[in-house]
């Protein structure tokens, strides 16, 4: 059993099925010779956005990785989908179903809160389970079962941490709302920051239903802080970039944010060009083949989480291709090294953290611009676990 890191949980189960392949969804894998795979994300409720990027980056992933025929190692590959419906607990129902009917690999969860309810599910019932986009460090090295298409906040944090090159000695605030998912920003930046980096950490938490952000911005302009870590969501952002902007709290410190999806772009107004922004994916990033493939199956603009779709697709077909027996999936999934959209990555064998390069970005008007590109090693989170 691995030990577990810092956490970082986020929210995030009606059933929609499907089959990739064209397989019966009630024939059994032992009798058809097929391995199959349940994707079990949100495509509706709070994230739906995210699961439907999720959902459209595995098909393209899987059809690319399989050169469209479905199978991996002369082994057909069942896919059904199912909504969790934003819902932890019915995402760990509609999984335990879907063991109890042969599945050997579930994968898709977008929410850290699912991500975390189904890791062990995967672990007492010895199957392979393949995060999604959940970014709960927790996730990595939980147990020798689970595994992850997409980043982790660690890698977040860090990448934040690269637009002051060393954080040692300075002042970090986090500007966030006050409630679980500020709270957990405050933590992560806490963990990363401060205590790893040596820097002293200041949260401003803004109730959720502030309208008047002025006093908080004050707050920032006051502390004079090196680094304003920004982490928001919902429909006040606009609102309050644009205070932070009138305030001239760009005049006086760095301020940095992620980059999410391309929905988000125009939310940030005339203050984009003065925000450093990290990056997890964004298309504009990279041009590899994986990424030219991604782009031509989806016919649009691959989004944030099209990539971790992309590249848990990659990981089922590397898996399949060592039989269907879950031990050897594993084996054959640790310290594996392979391109997906974002460029090399890495399955740490010690803990299963996808060791990925990271981006730097910056916002013309809504068009993504590429400014750096950190390396896997820069951004690697410690090792949670061991064998």
């Amino acid at each position: 059993m691995r030990r577990r890191g810092f956490a970082l949980a986020a929210a995030l189960a009606m059933t929609v099925t499907g089959t990739l392949s064209g397989c019966a969804s009630g024939t059994s894998a032992e009798s058809d010779g097929a391995v199959k795979v349940g994707l079990v994300t949100s495509t509706s409720g709070l994230v739906a956005a995210y699961g439907k990027q999720f959902t459209e980056g595995f098909k393209a992933g899987l059809n690319h990785a399989t050169d469209g025929t479905g199978e991996a190692g002369g082994t057909k590959i069942e896919v059904t989908y199912h909504d969790d419906a934003s819902d932890p607990a019915k995402a760990t129902a509609t999984a335990t179903d879907l063991i109890g009917k042969g599945y050997k690999i579930i994968t898709g969860s977008v929410s850290s809160g699912v991500a975390t309810q189904l890791a062990p599910l995967a672990d007492q019932n010895k199957i392979l389970f393949i995060s999604g986009a959940a970014a709960a460090d927790t996730i990595t090295g939980v147990n020798d079962h689970t595994f992850r298409s997409g980043r982790q906040t660690w890698q977040d944090v860090k990448t934040a941490e690269s637009f002051l090159g060393t954080v040692k000695g300075k002042t970090v605030m986090v500007f966030a709302q006050d409630y679980a998912f500020g709270k957990a920003n405050v933590a992560a930046v806490e963990a990363v920051l401060g205590k790893a980096g040596g820097a002293t950490v200041k949260p401003v938490l803004v109730p959720l239903k502030t309208t008047d952000f002025t006093p908080f911005a004050r707050q920032v302009i006051d502390a004079e802080p090196d680094l304003l870590f920004v982490a928001w969501a919902g429909d006040t952002a606009a609102n309050m970039w644009r205070t932070l902007a009138q305030q001239k709290v760009f005049d006086s410190t760095k301020v940095v944010t992620g980059l999410a999806d391309r929905a988000t772009f125009d939310t940030f107004g005339p203050a984009a060009d003065k925000i450093n922004f990290l990056a997890h994916y964004f298309a504009e990033a990279t041009d590899n083949a994986p990424a030219k493939a991604m782009a031509k199956e989806l016919g649009a603009t691959p989004d944030i989480f099209h990539n971790d779709g992309f590249t848990a697709a990659q990981m089922v077909v590397r898996a399949v291709e060592q039989g269907a027996d879950v031990p050897k999936m594993i084996k054959g999934l640790e310290g594996w090294s392979f391109t997906n959209p974002k460029g090399e990555v890495t399955v740490r064998p010690q803990d299963h953290a996808l060791l990925q390069p990271m981006f730097q970005a910056g916002l013309s008007g809504t068009t993504p611009e590429l400014v750096g590109t950190l390396s896997p090693e820069k951004v690697a989170p410690p090792v949670s676990g061991a064998k």
